[in-house]
C-alpha cells in the first residue's frame, strides 16, 4: 500500500504530476460529455442530451430547495459543472489504480486532500464574491454582526469550519474507499484462496463505492448551494 507521488519542481514550485494528470483527465471527460450532449440539440431530447437535461433539472431542484430561483438561477451552470466534475473524479480510481514502480499515477483526484480543499476554498471564495456582488460591501459586512455583534468571532470560525468540512468530507470518503479496494486487490493476488475470498467483497465494495461517489457529489453540490444561499439571500 506504500507509494510515492510523482513530484516535479519547476521555478521553485512543487507539482504533484499525478494530480495534474487526473485533474486534466477529469476535465476532459466532463468537457466531452458536455460537447456530446449539446452537439445536436433537439426539442425531444434523447441520449446524452437527455442525460444532461436530467442533470440540469436535478441541480435546479437542489437550488430551489435552498433559495428562490430568481436569485439562484445564476448558479445552475456552477452546480451542474460541480456535480458532474466531482462524480467523474470520484469514479476514476474505482476500476483500477496505476503504479509505476512505487509511484502512484492513476487514482481518483478527490482522494487527495489538496484537490478537495482547493475545491472547497474556491466554493467559499465564490460565496463571498457573490454575496458582495448582490448585496454590496456594506450590507454584506453587516451580516457578520447579525443578530448580535458578539457573534462575529463565531461567524469567522464558521467560515473556516465550513471550508475544512466541505473539503475533508469528500476526501475522507473517497480515500477510505480506495484504501479498502487496494487491500482487497492485494488479498486477491495473494493466491487462489485469497482471490476467491476477495472476489465477492470486491464486487460489493465497488458497488458501494459507486453509491458513495454519487452521494458525495450530491452532498458537495448541495452544500455549495446552501452556503451560497446563506450569503446571497436577503433574509440572512
Amino acid at each position: 500500500m506504500e507509494h510515492k507521488a510523482p513530484i516535479y519542481e519547476f521555478l521553485g514550485l512543487t507539482f504533484n504530476m499525478s494530480n495534474v494528470l487526473m485533474i486534466t483527465v477529469t476535465s476532459v471527460i466532463v468537457f466531452l460529455i458536455a460537447i456530446a450532449a449539446t452537439r445536436s440539440l433537439q426539442l425531444r431530447p434523447t441520449g446524452m442530451q437527455n442525460f444532461l437535461e436530467w442533470v440540469l433539472d436535478f441541480v435546479k431542484g437542489i437550488i430551489n430547495s435552498t433559495m428562490d430561483w430568481h436569485t439562484g438561477g445564476r448558479f445552475l451552470t456552477l452546480g451542474a459543472t460541480l456535480i458532474m466534475y466531482i462524480f467523474v473524479a470520484n469514479m476514476l480510481g474505482l476500476p483500477f489504480s496505476v503504479r509505476v514502480g512505487d509511484t502512484l499515477w492513476w487514482k481518483s483526484p478527490t482522494a487527495d486532500p489538496t484537490i478537495t480543499l482547493t475545491l472547497a476554498v474556491m466554493i467559499v471564495g465564490l460565496t463571498h464574491y457573490y454575496g458582495i456582488k448582490l448585496k454590496g460591501v456594506k450590507e454584506y459586512s453587516l451580516d457578520y454582526f447579525k443578530p448580535m455583534a458578539f457573534l462575529f468571532p463565531l461567524k469567522l470560525v464558521e467560515e473556516f469550519a465550513n471550508t475544512l468540512t466541505l473539503g475533508l468530507r469528500l476526501y475522507g470518503n473517497i480515500f477510505a474507499g480506495e484504501i479498502l479496494l487496494g487491500l482487497l486487490a492485494g488479498l486477491g493476488t495473494s493466491g487462489v484462496f485469497g482471490a476467491v475470498g476477495a472476489a465477492i467483497p470486491m464486487m460489493v465494495w465497488q458497488a458501494f463505492s459507486i453509491f458513495v461517489g454519487c452521494i458525495q457529489a450530491f452532498i458537495f453540490t448541495m452544500l455549495t448551494m446552501v452556503y451560497m444561499a446563506h450569503k446571497v439571500s436577503q433574509d440572512h
